[in-house]
């Protein structure tokens, strides 16, 4: 089995002690099961073959990708990373491999299915219509848990890992604006902001948070996530 962990450089240089690398263990892995890939590597893994990936947290996409222009200076983004990451990910699509993605992955994968993000969600107040506007990133610790959110889908992969309510920590400052298409959200904020996706249609494994589980993998919840995602690696390199 190989599973790819898709990050930026700063994240790859910490190989082994990197926290996805570490809860990726946690799960079951076996540290010759993992590799580690950056945008650097996007030559030696032009026609690689992987049984999942994972895509991380990181730079923002950049808003182009969702045709807009950068409207604030908090946007940080790295065209390399989202021009690597998307190629994979098409790759992941077409041979129906297992996706998992996590903060910066799950807005990745937004936008590759057609959707928009919020560039900055202080700047737009996305969420003035609701009773409570949640402070998404958040000072403190980053496996504190801040908010929680809460499974809105019955039949979703996110409920192998915990049905209901989950504290979970929150370290971003961008999200989905407009969910894409063959999308469905499968989990919210209190403030109504989508914390989960998966695919809408039939697909062996395809799910997305918005919080850093890797950052709270001793808890059983958010450690079950990533098991259930390497289960399913395993299922496809069984095959």
């Amino acid at each position: 089995m190989r599973i790819l962990i898709s990050v930026g450089e700063k994240e790859k240089a910490k190989g082994a002690a990197s926290p996805y690398f570490q809860a990726m263990l946690s799960a079951g892995a076996r540290p010759e099961e993992l590799e580690m890939v950056a945008a650097g590597d996007a030559e030696r893994f032009s026609k690689a073959d992987f049984h999942g990936i994972l895509f991380t947290g990181g730079e923002d996409v950049d808003p182009a990708l969702y045709d807009e222009k950068k409207e604030y200076d908090t946007v940080e983004a790295n065209r390399a990373r989202d021009d690597f990451e998307l190629a994979l990910l098409d790759r992941a699509l077409k041979a129906r491999r297992p996706i998992f993605g996590i903060c910066r992955g799950v807005q990745l994968i937004n936008v590759k299915f057609g959707g928009s993000l919020y560039q900055d969600l202080k700047a737009q107040v996305p969420l003035e219509d609701t009773p409570m506007v949640l402070e998404h990133k958040q000072v403190g610790g980053r496996g504190d848990a801040s908010h929680t959110v809460t499974v809105t889908e019955p039949d979703s992969n996110l409920r192998a890992a915990f049905a209901g309510n989950c504290r979970v920590n929150s370290l971003h400052h961008q999200a989905i604006k407009r969910l894409g298409r063959g999308l469905k959200v499968t989990a919210h904020a209190e403030d109504g902001l989508i914390e989960a996706i998966e695919a809408a249609e039939n697909y062996p494994f395809l799910l997305a948070v918005q919080w850093h589980p890797e950052e709270m993998a001793d808890r059983p919840e958010q450690r079950k996530i990533f098991e259930t995602f390497v289960t399913q690696c395993r299922e496809a390199a069984a095959k």
